[in-house]
């Protein structure tokens, strides 16, 4: 009888031990085991994640020259280990539940060696700059912030009232007053409390390095190593700082780089956990390339997640930014700026506000895009306050975003109109007495200068009536031609409609950024059309009848930027192709269909002819400032248009350049505040022109006439 119960027994045993074998080798073999699963869920959700930072695309020039770039700036930080002995709510967490006075003594000389430490490295840190004070307030403030963060973790993992969390709609939006007073109520002890914060210890920031201070020179850098190398808590680590090589040159088309805090800057990549901005984060701010191309520039970070073995569960590489390649010219664009704004060359006008662009007419490639005043973009976010306020804007880009009235610049697209409409012929003659004007028409310029006109100097046809830019014979003529007619015209050469300059996000078009953009030059009388009104001509409200006469010299509700302006003689110097113009060669564009504007051979010659004489005629109201250039003798001829507007005053200069081998460039100058184009701009767009040819985009610098300041 005892035996067989003993071999019951064994029996039952070994069953039981069979059991628990095969669930171990379950729990530890089986790859698919639901506990296995729970047991590696958790291990991951109470593990370490740590997020790899990424690097910011670069910006470059046409020659890739490096316009925009992240560097390192090197910062000397503290682990928050040894900085969270200056928090009393730290050390109070510490503090032994069994108190002897030993254990007690033992406490106190731990905790003052650790303070003794922290004073030690704070006093060092005062050797590069700021004082004790300031220093102890960092860590202070540090201590604060991962304090905050470790509460409002205790909260949650201590049960939180779940109709909190639902009137917030999810944990993470729920205030941290309102979480502290939640978790106050449900752990009403303080001491409790203060335990269950200090039980969390497994959030990444606490096993960072927190910045100090930052190191402004490389003697300062060496110091910190040396001064530090002994202390194990302290390291001089890089963060990456970004840097604009060329300070003020093509500032506001470059764009700056300032605190992510805007609404916009959360919600462009609320749905990338990994692109999404973090305290502390930078991004392109309105709306230079950096803002424009911050889908591309921004990349993402990586990620290392360990599980609390220690074991390496997942990790994915940082994506750096993307570079973007702009078609701009950084070297020419800083001589032009360097041009305009020297006082030997320009004393009226160097401190004035300016604009002016240079195209490559054959690509459309923006080869300089200056607007002055400028600013130090490696500045710009300790000045933002006072740029802002600054009455000359240094910040917009006066190229792209503000709209002038052409005056006399406009003048060739009006005869454009006059002579395809056919209410015009090219020898049709429009008198210009020795006369005013009569009542609510301009008066020719002629009149107001010398109490003459053109009638003295010649027949006052289409082409002498461009080359001694006569108000009376285009205010005359824009009067014949049919409002929507006039329209039309001044739309096909892009006054008056969206004509923007995107960031090409490729294989994106959905989420393409539409900043950069230029609005378009208003051709109607009572308003600037928004960027989305604008999508045909159909979209632009009728012209008065009686502003016509107006239009026809640049005036009235007229207005364009510097870009469109260049643009139209662009198109007319390719024989009535539009070609949009472009800043970005990478990432390429979508080619754009060049668009012919269907002008007539006829009526090309007449303008060219027009323009020519402009520049190189007795007569023409910029033959004074050209006839002394080394063009000629440089291959290169010049055709343009002289400018000039009254309230608001400004002086302008747009036209083209060729040379022998077809190389050619178009430009466009305005100075705000100028009296006459012909002597306020001109002279500034003849010495454009030369540096273009120094520079290799026309003509060929003649030997021992290389232009010079």
């Amino acid at each position: 009888m005892y035996s067989k119960r003993v071999k019951i027994f064994i029996v039952i045993s070994l069953g039981l031990l069979t059991v628990c074998v095969l669930r171990l080798v379950q729990m530890q073999l089986l790859a698919d085991s639901s506990l296995q699963d729970d047991i590696a869920q958790l291990k991951r959700q109470r593990g370490l994640s740590k997020q790899l930072k990424t690097i910011r695309g670069r910006i470059l020039d046409r020659r890739d020259n490096v316009l925009a770039a992240d560097v390192p700036r090197f910062q000397i930080c503290i682990n928050y280990r040894l900085a969270s002995f200056l928090d009393d709510r730290v050390v109070a967490a510490m503090e032994p539940s069994t108190v002897t006075d030993a254990a007690e003594a033992e406490f106190d000389r731990a905790i003052n060696t650790k303070r003794q430490d922290l004073e030690q490295i704070i006093e060092k840190c005062t050797r590069f700059g700021p004082s004790a004070q300031q220093i102890r307030g960092r860590i202070q403030s540090m201590n604060d912030r991962i304090w905050n963060l470790r509460t409002f973790l205790a909260w949650y993992r201590s049960g939180p009232d779940p109709n909190l969390i639902a009137r917030y709609g999810g944990i993470v939006s729920v205030p941290a007053s309102r979480a502290i007073a939640d978790f106050e109520q449900r752990v009403p002890d303080a001491t409790a409390r203060r335990q269950k914060i200090a039980d969390v210890d497994d959030i990444p920031e606490m096993n960072e390095d927190l910045a100090l201070l930052e190191l402004e020179t490389e003697d300062d850098i060496f110091a910190a190593q040396v001064e530090f190398m002994d202390i194990e808590d302290v390291r001089i680590l890089p963060k990456a700082h970004r840097h604009y090589p060329y300070g003020s040159v093509a500032a506001q088309t470059i764009g700056w780089v300032g605190p992510a805090t805007q609404p916009r800057d959360i919600e462009l990549f609320e749905d990338d956990p990994l692109a999404s901005y973090l305290e502390g984060d930078l991004c392109g701010r309105e709306d230079g390339v950096e803002y424009a191309c911050e889908r591309l520039l921004r990349g993402r970070r990586g990620e290392r997640l360990i599980d609390l073995d220690g074991r390496l569960v997942r990790e994915k590489q940082a994506d750096f930014g993307e570079d973007v390649v702009l078609t701009l010219d950084i070297r020419l664009q800083g001589r032009i700026e360097a041009l305009l704004t020297d006082p030997d060359v320009n004393p009226a006008y160097c401190d004035a506000n300016m604009a002016a662009v240079v195209l490559d007419i054959r690509s459309g490639d923006i080869l300089a895009m200056v607007s002055l005043p400028t600013c130090d973009l490696n500045r710009v976010r300790y000045d933002y306050n006072d740029l802002v306020h600054d009455p000359n804007r240094p910040l917009i880009n006066r190229v792209l975003n503000e709209h002038y009235p052409p005056g006399s610049v406009v003048k060739p697209l009006i005869l454009v109109a006059g002579l395809e409409s056919g209410v015009i012929t090219a020898d049709k003659v429009i008198s210009c007495p020795a006369a005013p004007a009569p009542a609510g028409w301009p008066h020719c310029l002629m009149w107001r200068a010398r109490q003459a006109g053109h009638d003295w100097s010649w027949n006052n046809h289409a082409r002498n009536a461009i080359k001694g830019s006569c108000n009376i014979y285009f205010s005359r003529l824009a009067d014949l031609i049919e409002p929507r007619l006039l329209q039309k015209w001044l739309f096909a050469f892009g006054y008056g409609h969206e004509s923007p300059l995107a960031c090409p996000l490729a294989n994106d078009e959905a989420l393409a950024i539409r900043a950069l953009k230029q609005v378009g030059g208003r051709i109607d009388s009572a308003r600037v059309p928004r960027l989305h009104d604008v999508k045909s001509l159909e979209d632009v409200p009728p012209l008065r009848e009686a502003e016509r006469r107006l239009f026809g010299i640049g005036h009235g509700s007229m207005r364009a930027t510097p870009l469109q302006v260049a643009d139209a003689f662009a198109t007319l110097a390719r024989d009535g192709i539009r070609r949009r113009p472009r800043l970005f060669l990478r990432p390429a564009p979508a080619e754009s269909e060049p668009e012919d504007l269907g002008i007539s051979p006829a009526t090309l010659q007449v303008i060219r002819d027009g323009m020519s004489a402009v520049v190189n005629e007795p007569g023409g109201t910029a033959y004074r400032e050209f006839a002394p250039s080394r063009l000629g003798r440089q291959g290169v001829a010049v055709y343009g248009k002289t400018g000039s507007t009254e309230r608001p005053y400004h002086a302008w200069f747009a036209g083209y350049a060729e040379d022998r081998q077809e190389a050619r460039i178009a430009l466009a100058v305005l100075v705000e505040g100028g009296e006459w184009g012909s002597s306020d701009a001109a002279p500034l767009a003849r010495d454009i022109i030369h540096l273009c040819i120094e520079e290799g985009y026309v003509g060929t610098p003649a030997v021992g006439d290389v232009f010079s300041r």
